[in-house]
């Protein structure tokens, strides 16, 4: 009977505590309205919880009183307390400044924001550059204080891109690029733009941008010039996919001031009367008709979620056509990429494969600039009856092409015909275990591999003029092709043993490093006769670089950290007794804002202070390995006896005891936020040292095998500042304005070379053997070294007449000094991002001051004397301002040594979003774009903005691109 009494208390209070039980569903979205995939969904002080689905949504079953506790990463954690009657929570979640990178990924693995003592820069998808991005470095471009990538201006091409400048003379000055743990060759392989022109700038998800040696030292050899690590997105959730589709035209925007027919006529006529019967009577443009409206496709369709309901999977599809502003010229890009993720064994193991295909099909664009400006204006494109193919060419009296004169700019073009194909598989897996028995430890594995094939030709027919053998007046063209074979491949396995104990946390990092480079290529260069050139194949010295690699970071309270690795490191580029160097680091970091003395100020957010010190090497140089003997096939009179025959060889230079250049470098910094996260942003203050420079110079007479070689040589230091600052200055539910502002400011000295002497760079035209640049110490590195020129009172440039600097009544090159350089001391960086309800507007500026640009155009074409060559050469309209004839040390001057600073908008975008009509995920967004909108300068040049030598003799122009495009996501 009492058990009966109990079953019946059960049954009554059952329906109780049903009732007192609730299914809460709702949405997650973020403050333009957008689901929130993956939210972390905790009820507080309970082991219950769940995230939310690719549609933001979830549910769960609440008790009276309990409380939800919302968090994601680079979002404030929401905390509503569920009273009962609800059965629906809808949150939108708030953007934590400080917590948008909250877990950074660094080297060989991640850490969060609070422990990095380095100075590391993260951006994200949603702050990256919008508008016509075909290569990945430009959604970063102006983003990141200290990071600077100057983009060229052909259809795919490459950047230069330089973390605080730089730190070497000779060697290779780009960051290491790690894509998804993959270290990427720095060497583009032959028939590509650039090493990373076959990559899909929309299967990236983050960059992490390792600035100082105690950030990148984890990467010893390969660090030096800075570390950026590329993360491409993931499989999560259900089922999504977006549609990109772009549409571009980009117009020429500036071309170099020349005279146009009645001046050049004019001008001939006044100087060299004579000449006037070897002019035309036409009115050609040159540069009018070399250029066109380039137009361009960009297409992207991408689908991820979970593939059997169980893996996270993402697949994408890129078809990149881009036509290039010079005719002819075009890139094509075809990519195909898929991510699985599985995890097994209660997430123990986690799996990561990603596979990329990209197929790259360029023609190239001889550059034909110089061609354009200095062929005769009143000469005709075209000539009725021209044994060139109907080009107007000069010929001489026999009819055959002219030796010495400028060739037809447009039939260079369309008569040539230079393409390549190629190919390229990259992706790697990533094997992370955490062990049954002590799951603080794991072992994590990375195999990458990267390997492009391409094949190309070059071909100009008979009746081209650039294809005749001048000596017998035939019409010869010529041939060649090519086939290259790149291979990368890379291993790395690690243990991870992270715990906490009390107070103190401790997460501890050791492995091993593996990678080598090979490189092989065949070719043929053949004139269109029956006669053909043997073969040519040529295999360069395999690349094997190895490394073993150790790192603690420590933390005390969640506010005190330090951090140490070392790192040793071998190379098979060095001689064996100079292969291997240890590169260690120390760093250490305090979060001022978790001291109980600014805990709970409604100010200070956050507060941190960094320091690091470390050490990094560098190898990368252009030769191969200088440290053996080697030879090549040589002249008849150049024997060396191999066995029986005789076979000619030639000795190449030889440097047993070249050795590593080695970077050291001190950094301090400081990260904040203030006023409810409003404000935030970071500055970090660097000297960096790098000793032993490997520069190619020259060696004494008899002393080697060369003139030149790679020697270690010479000492330079670098110091600057950066500063970062993030401000959201609206912030509701339907008006959103965040403005970033980033600056740098950086000096940079050489403070030691060999005997003190000065080393002579950079050769340009206008002369033979002629260098505008110099490394000298206490100067910049590359420095223009130039005559300092006179002025009439007028102020007008007096030809040929300079200072005497030295006072020893005779000009000579002792008279020349140090004028200026190719690279800026200050950049700044400004980005505004504006949504109100579903329409967004975002433009990008950036800044150059006190870089330099010596303009090699003018100095070698703006002179009379051009007139009276074998065939008058048009001139730069410089040339009606100063009236130089032709003075040979005139190139020399300081005059063409302009100042190059700049204010450039590179991206203006409006763009206007549906959404819900389909289903509440679906959204429909259109847009327009204005890219390279305007240039504020004072350079006289086409563009201010070259590479970090500062010379320019013709670039290939950046034009402005008129975007449409429209992205269709459900």
């Amino acid at each position: 009977m009492r058990t009966i009494k109990l079953l019946g208390l059960l049954l009554m209070l059952l329906p109780i505590s049903i009732f007192a039980q609730s299914t809460v569903s709702g949405t997650v979205v973020d403050n333009n309205g957008m689901p929130i995939p993956g939210v972390n969904i905790a009820v507080k002080n309970t082991t219950k919880g769940t995230t939310t689905d690719f549609d933001g949504n979830y549910s769960i079953v609440l008790e009276n009183g309990e409380a939800l506790s919302f968090s994601y990463v680079g979002y404030r954690t929401q905390e509503i307390v569920f009273d009962g009657s609800e059965t629906s929570i809808d949150v939108s979640m708030v953007e934590d400044a400080e917590a948008l990178s909250e877990v950074v990924v660094v080297g060989y693995g991640d850490q969060t924001v609070k422990s990095i003592s380095g100075s590391v820069a993260s951006v994200t998808e949603k702050d990256f550059n919008k508008g016509n991005i075909v290569t990945s470095e430009s959604l970063i471009q102006g983003r990141v204080p200290g990071l600077s990538v100057t983009k060229g201006g052909g259809p795919g091409s490459g950047s230069e891109i330089r973390i605080r400048g730089g730190s070497s003379f000779n060697a290779n000055n780009s960051p290491l690029i790690v894509l998804d743990g993959l270290p990427l060759d720095n060497d583009t392989a032959d028939g590509t733009r650039s090493i990373l022109s076959s990559i899909n700038p929309n299967d990236i998800e983050s960059f992490s941008v390792l600035k100082d040696a105690s950030a990148a030292a984890i990467y010893g050899i390969r660090g030096s010039n800075g570390v950026i690590i590329i993360n491409t997105k993931k499989g999560r959730g259900k089922l999504n996919v977006t549609l990109d589709v772009q549409q571009n035209v980009t117009t020429i925007d500036n071309t170099i001031d020349v005279l146009n027919a009645s001046q050049f006529r004019n001008l001939v006529r006044d100087n060299f009367p004579d000449r006037l019967d070897d002019l035309g009577n036409a009115d050609t443009n040159w540069q009018d008709e070399i250029y066109r409206d380039a137009k361009s496709t960009d297409i992207n369709l991408s689908a991820r979620g979970a593939l059997f309901g169980e893996i996270p999977a993402r697949l994408s599809l890129n078809r990149s056509d881009q036509q290039g502003l010079r005719r002819t010229s075009k890139f094509d890009r075809t990519t195909a990429s898929v991510s699985l993720n599985p995890r097994l064994f209660d997430d123990h193991l986690k799996i990561g494969v990603n596979a990329n295909y990209s197929n790259e099909d360029n023609r190239f664009a001889d550059g034909v600039e110089g061609n354009a400006i200095t062929f005769d204006p009143t000469q005709p494109v075209r000539t009725p009856g021209s044994p060139y193919g109907g080009f107007f060419e000069f010929q001489d009296n026999d009819g055959s092409a002219s030796s010495n004169v400028p060739r037809n700019p447009v039939a260079q073009l369309l008569q040539t015909t230079n393409v390549s194909n190629a190919d390229r598989f990259f992706g790697n897996i990533n094997l992370d275990y955490k062990f049954h028995f002590l799951p603080e430890l794991k072992l994590v594995t990375n195999l990458g591999y990267d390997r492009t094939d391409s094949e190309g030709s070059f071909t100009r027919p008979r009746e081209s003029a650039l294809g005749v053998n001048a000596e017998e007046g035939e019409f010869i063209g010529n041939e060649s092709r090519f086939t290259n074979a790149r291979t990368n491949t890379s291993a790395d396995s690690y243990f991870v043993y992270e715990n906490n104990f009390g107070d103190f946390g401790l997460k501890a990092t050791a492995g091993y490093s593996y990678q080598k480079i090979e490189s092989q290529s065949f070719t043929t260069n053949e004139l269109l006769d029956p006669n053909a050139a043997d073969p040519v194949t040529v295999v360069d010295d395999d690349l094997v670089l190895i490394g073993y690699f150790g790192r603690a970071n420590f933390s005390f309270k969640e506010k005190y950290f330090i951090n140490g690795s070392l790192r040793r490191d071998g190379v098979s580029r060095f001689n064996p007794d100079n292969r291997f160097e240890y590169f260690p680091s120390v760093s250490g970091a305090w979060q001022i804002s978790e001291e109980d003395f600014l805990k709970d100020n409604s100010v200070i957010n956050s507060l941190k202070v960094r320091a690091g010190w470390g050490k990094l090497g560098q190898q990368d140089i252009s030769a191969g390995s200088d440290y053996l003997r080697r030879y090549r096939a040589g002249l008849s009179n150049q024997r060396y006896r191999f066995g029986n025959p005789i076979v000619p060889f030639q000795p190449l230079y030889t440097n047993p005891g070249l050795s590593w250049e080695i970077l050291t470098e001190i950094n301090l910094g400081v990260d904040f936020a203030f006023f409810n996260d409003r404000l935030s942003g970071s500055v970090d203050v660097f000297e960096r040292t790098a000793d032993d420079l490997l520069s190619d110079v020259p060696v004494p007479d008899g002393a080697n095998f060369s003139n030149q070689g790679f020697q270690n040589i010479g000492q330079f230091e670098s110091r600057g500042v950066e500063v970062n600052l993030d401000y959201n200055v609206i912030r509701n539910d339907e008006l959103n304005w965040n403005v970033n502002y980033n600056f740098t400011a950086i000096d940079r000295e050489i403070t030691r070379l060999a005997f003190g002497q000065d080393i002579f760079v950079t050769g340009i035209s206008g002369g033979t053997g002629n260098t505008i640049q110099v490394q000298r110490e206490g100067a910049w590195p590359n420095s223009f070294f130039t005559y300092a020129q006179l002025y009439d009172s007028a102020g007008q440039p007096i030809e040929g007449a300079y200072a005497d600097l030295n006072g020893d009544g005779t000009i000579d090159d002792r008279d020349r000094y140090v004028s200026g350089n190719g690279q800026a001391d200050m950049l700044m960086g400004f980005q505004s991002n504006l949504t109100y309800k579903d329409f967004d507007f975002n433009f990008n500026l950036r800044a150059s001051f006190g870089n330099d640009v010596y303009n090699n155009v003018n100095s070698s074409r703006a002179q009379t004397g051009n007139l009276d060559l074998v065939a008058p050469n048009n001139l730069p309209t410089q040339v009606l301002e100063t009236g130089f004839a032709r003075t040979p040390d005139v190139i020399l001057s300081d005059f063409y040594v302009e100042d190059a600073s700049f204010l450039r908008m590179d991206n203006i975008t409006l763009g206007y979003t549906l959404r819900g009509f389909e289903r509440e995920t679906t959204s429909l967004r259109f847009w327009m774009g204005l890219q390279n909108a305007f240039v504020i300068t004072d350079y006289s040049g086409v563009d201010p903005e070259l590479d970090s030598f500062g010379v320019d003799n013709t670039i290939y122009p950046r034009g402005r691109t008129y975007l449409l495009g429209v992205n269709y996501n459900f």
